[in-house]
């Protein structure tokens, strides 16, 4: 300890006030613990702040945008005026209360909310770091630490975040007007999520992908629908390119781009978002100060508990590898607490649900057939297209499908994969299938409400019986 510091004493000492850290800090509270609560910039982390709730309040309003644009089918005509100052208005106004709120459940719940910089002296031991002008330091005397430091976007070689012109996704989300033309760099879910609404709001937008389509890690069969919605919107796609550097012009900049194919080519831009991935912000802490063993990507190593390398100190979210997804910091910060808590807790990832808020939206929960197939498990599928369902008919809004995939012996529900309008909401009902075990006889007797999209899922899974009505089985 530095002579004349302030040093004070906690049970608990959480690192990063974003939905894994503030989850983490309140449930440790439950219990009965001491906690401290440090974040550098702002309550609610990434998430609240520059991330989930203000992207899915953008792609809100170009929704409404588009939808009142596109209805002249149904009888609607509108003349469209998009006000993106307004709307980044509103968006903030919901981010403040948010992050207001969890203020208030911090000091409810009665945790001490510290701002700055907190950096491992030792595994017992942290330094608060106040970095305003002349603020100081203290130190924090910890018998347990939880580590959720987040992520932060990826930057590549020519692309600056810095630079004007060039965006990360929070940048992005702050714009005052929209941008005549984008070019998007990354087709992954930020991209395709950004791509769609800021096409939506009437920019010009190009996508260069290094891949050859549209949202790695998802199939063909699922990706390709976004990507045909998307090229309906006029997004130009540039597959199999990669993004070289760029040149300012008296409009904004031209981005070089190369091929193999077809060699360089520019494209001019208004705006450039880079959406390449995100890394885990694990260099503000000074981990090898307390020995915290991080992998070669820069991840902090844990186990079941979220128990790093240091039996006292635990990591939870982004900064401990993927799936990098708000919902699953937040469960894994209701484990480490109570594992701080002497609770038998650990981590089951089996129904953590991934989804994707492109149109339509993507959502996926448990294992794909492939995957199910790889773990040894003789499968059946079943499959139910929008197209059939009355709901989506009637939301004129019909591609897209409902896919189930169970053990052929037992029947039990191993997973799903939904692209339709409301997937967010749909896939809730499969996780519960997949982490009670249920079967497909279990959703199949379950009486679903007329006419709803969650119809859809009933056919599914009657269509692995092969019992489906509304669809051929």
């Amino acid at each position: 300890m530095v002579m004349g510091d302030v040093s004070t004493k906690t049970d608990v000492l959480v690192i990063g006030a974003g939905p894994g850290g503030y989850v983490a800090a309140i449930r440790a509270a439950q219990k009965g613990l001491d906690v401290t609560l440090v974040e550098r910039t702002a309550v609610g982390g990434t998430c609240l702040n520059h991330g989930c709730i203000p992207s899915k309040a953008l792609i809100t309003g170009a929704n409404v945008a588009e939808d009142a644009r596109t209805a002249k089918n149904i009888g609607v005509s509108a003349d469209i005026d998009v006000d993106l100052d307004t709307m980044v208005d509103w968006k903030d106004g919901i981010v403040d209360q948010l992050t207001g709120g969890v203020e208030t459940l911090c000091e409810q719940n009665g945790i001490h909310l510290m701002e700055g910089l907190a950096i491992f002296a030792d595994e017992t031991t942290a330094r608060l770091i106040h970095e305003g002008e002349g603020e100081g330091s203290e130190s924090i005397d910890f018998d347990h630490a939880i580590v959720a430091t987040g992520s932060r976007p990826i930057e590549i070689p020519g692309f600056s975040f810095g630079d004007t012109h060039v965006r990360d996704s929070k940048q992005m989300l702050a714009l005052d007007s929209v941008p005549d033309e984008l070019v998007v760099i990354g087709a992954g879910y930020i991209g395709m999520e950004l791509s769609t609404a800021f096409a939506k709001l009437g920019a010009d937008v190009t996508v260069v992908e290094m891949l050859d389509h549209v949202l790695p890690g998802y199939g063909q069969d699922v990706s390709r629908i976004v990507q045909q919605r998307a090229e309906s919107l006029g997004i130009e796609f540039h597959f199999d390119c990669t993004a070289q550097g760029y040149e300012p012009d008296e409009d904004g900049v031209v981005v070089q781009t190369e091929t193999d194919s077809e060699g360089a080519a520019e494209l001019p831009a208004t705006e450039v978002l880079v959406a390449v991935g995100r890394e885990p912000v694990t260099d503000t802490v000074e981990l090898e100060a307390a020995g915290v063993e991080t992998d070669v990507d820069g991840f902090i190593v844990t186990d079941e508990q979220c128990r790093t390398s240091v039996d006292n100190i635990f990591a939870i979210g982004d900064v401990a590898g993927e799936p990098m997804l708000a919902h699953q910091a937040m469960y894994e910060g209701r484990v480490a607490a109570e594992v701080v808590a002497g609770e038998p807790a650990g981590c089951d990832a089996r129904a953590i649900p991934a989804v994707v808020f492109t149109d339509p939206e993507i959502a996926t929960v448990g294992m794909t057939e492939e995957e199910a197939t790889n773990a040894g498990f003789e499968t059946v599928t079943g499959r139910m297209p929008l197209r059939s369902s009355g709901r989506a008919l009637t939301l004129d809004d019909t591609d897209g499908f409902v896919r189930i995939v169970a053990d052929a012996d037992h029947e039990t529900i191993l997973g799903a994969q939904l692209v339709a309008p409301e997937a967010s909401e749909l896939v809730a009902e499969l996780g519960l299938a997949v982490e009670l075990g249920a079967t497909l006889t279990d959703v199949a007797g379950t009486i679903h409400a007329h006419p709803t999209l969650s119809e859809a899922v009933q056919e599914a899974v009657e269509n692995a019986l092969g019992c489906a009505i509304h669809t051929t089985n």
